[in-house]
């Protein structure tokens, strides 16, 4: 049952001064906005008006989530925290008598409600500060970015040997939940891991000679892990049929049990546990068999196409997207499209399984921002990576034309630098620039956590000053060899040699 508003103020709040109980001026600008009773309106599809335990209070739920957000902490570091502090629990509207929501709690919340409360939220946030006339939209810059899955470098052995370790997993879950007892299934995972032991041991052979030799081991392990997974999955379907059959037959007997007014909590307990080893299960083996025949495609010498490549055994819309990054030529997600202004404030995004071209997703995004806004932005900044006609074509259309401005010092290449300027209005444009090594990017956001074990890329690779004298370098001469005096040309002794600091600074010790 959904409820929104908290309890009323207790006693001992009540008693409290009022220099105690006063927020700081950003909490409490942020404790008005979300008395807003628009913010409570995403979550009522999620929840039954009356029937069902009462729910965590929606007001504080939305504050807490806004503390864990603003300061980067974790569920268990935010509830500790509210509950040490009056002042926080004072803005999640907790009493001083009150109980913190516990982390598990915030955490059901969150993926019960998912991106879909989120992104309603986000549009009555926009939708008020469009009505204060908050937003300026004059200017917008659009780009895009990989939000990474948090899944580990795929490899297709990786892949196979894990997914030979869960089908044996999941199908002691089963007979753990009572579904399929009597059904044996063979545990395949020693022999996966010793063929993925044994593409360890020779992807560490470094002579010249053996090369072609590793390159041939390493496809024939390879396809025996194929082999070895799809011989799993075939194993483990009889286990899955037995224990459908054995799900249907407890959901019979609750039935039954329930006409008669009985209820067994224990066996209702069970179902849940045989229902979700069954539905996991299920998709494993899907997520096996396909990851199965793309191997095989690349030990026949076929790269799998991209746009379906399944780089995840839990993560089955991530794929790889190449984006030129140092240090990261290929990334394993999603690709999401920002336009924010120049305070700053992401005013459209949308996340795009695979790698999508970026210039269709523009047009689409302006709109979404002037229907939001009410206003129609006068210029948009991208990269060249939206430099297509087709963005150049939007006046003759009149859905607020953009005119393409070349990077300087590069000359006008591709179809889409022969479309024409003339006839565009001068307040619909789209300037196509790119981004030098000094600059900083276009937006500062960054969607969805980072993976852990990934690291971004150090500052010191982009060096734009000119380097000067480091303490503690060389100092001995240059190597000048001789000297004009005059027309005599004479050898220069190593004393009388000049010092030179650029050829110095460049000499290691």
């Amino acid at each position: 049952m959904l409820r929104t508003r908290a309890v009323d103020v207790s006693l001992w709040q009540a008693v409290l001064p009022p220099e105690v109980l006063r927020l700081p001026d950003e909490l409490a600008r942020v404790d008005a906005l979300l008395d807003d009773p628009v913010f409570f309106a995403p979550f009522v599809p999620f929840f039954d008006p009356r029937v069902g335990r009462p729910s965590t209070p929606m007001e504080v739920y939305l504050r807490m989530m806004f503390l864990k957000f603003r300061y980067r902490l974790g569920y268990e570091s935010l509830c500790r925290e509210v509950g040490d502090s009056i002042t926080w629990r004072r803005f999640c509207r907790i009493p001083l008598d009150g109980k913190v929501p516990h982390p598990t709690t915030l955490m059901k919340l969150t993926t019960r409600c998912g991106t879909a409360a989120v992104d309603g939220c986000n549009e009555a946030l926009l939708a008020k500060a469009a009505q204060a006339k908050l937003l300026r939209t004059n200017r917008l810059r659009a780009d895009t970015t990989v939000v990474p899955a948090d899944v580990a470098y795929p490899t297709d052995s990786g892949l196979l040997a894990k997914a030979i370790r869960r089908i044996a997993a999941t199908g002691r879950r089963i007979q753990a939940a009572g579904g399929a007892t009597r059904t044996s299934v063979r545990d395949r995972s020693r022999a996966a891991g010793k063929r993925a032991h044994g593409i360890a041991a020779k992807l560490r052979m470094r002579s010249a000679q053996g090369k072609d030799e590793v390159h041939a081991v390493v496809k024939r392990i390879t396809g025996e892990l194929a082999q070895l997974a799809v011989r799993a999955a075939d194993g483990a379907e009889r286990l899955l049929s037995n224990a459908r059959r054995a799900l249907r037959r407890t959901q019979t007997k609750a039935q039954a049990l329930a006409a008669v007014g009985v209820q067994d909590a224990a066996a209702g307990r069970r179902r849940g546990r045989l229902r979700r080893a069954v539905n996991d299960l299920t998709a494993l083996l899907q997520a096996t068999r396909q990851v199965a025949a793309q191997t095989r495609q690349r030990v026949a010498g076929v790269t799998p196409a991209g746009a379906s490549r399944r780089v995840s055994l839990h993560e089955r819309d991530a794929r790889p997207i190449a984006k030129g990054r140092l240090g990261r030529p290929v990334e394993f997600g999603y690709k999401a499209q920002v336009l924010d202004n120049d305070d700053g404030v992401v005013l459209d995004h949308n996340v795009e399984q695979g790698n999508p071209p970026d210039a269709p997703q523009l047009a689409p995004a302006v709109e979404r921002v002037k229907r939001r806004t009410g206003r129609k932005p006068r210029t948009v900044t991208a990269d060249r990576g939206y430099g297509e006609k087709s963005v150049e074509d939007e006046p003759a259309r009149g859905r607020g034309a953009p005119r393409r401005h070349p990077p300087q010092g590069q000359a006008r290449q591709g179809p889409a630098s022969r479309g024409t300027t003339a006839g565009v209005p001068q307040d619909d444009q789209v300037e196509n620039r790119q981004r030098g090594p000094d600059q900083q990017p276009q937006t500062r956001l960054r969607l969805g956590p980072h993976p852990p074990g990934r690291h971004r890329r150090s500052p010191d690779l982009d060096r734009t000053g000119r380097p000067g004298a480091q303490p503690g370098q060389d100092r001995s001469p240059g190597r000048l060899t001789e000297r004009s005096l005059g027309d005599q040309q004479v050898p220069v002794p190593d004393a009388a040699r000049p010092q030179s600091p650029a050829r110095d600074f460049f000499r290691s010790k």
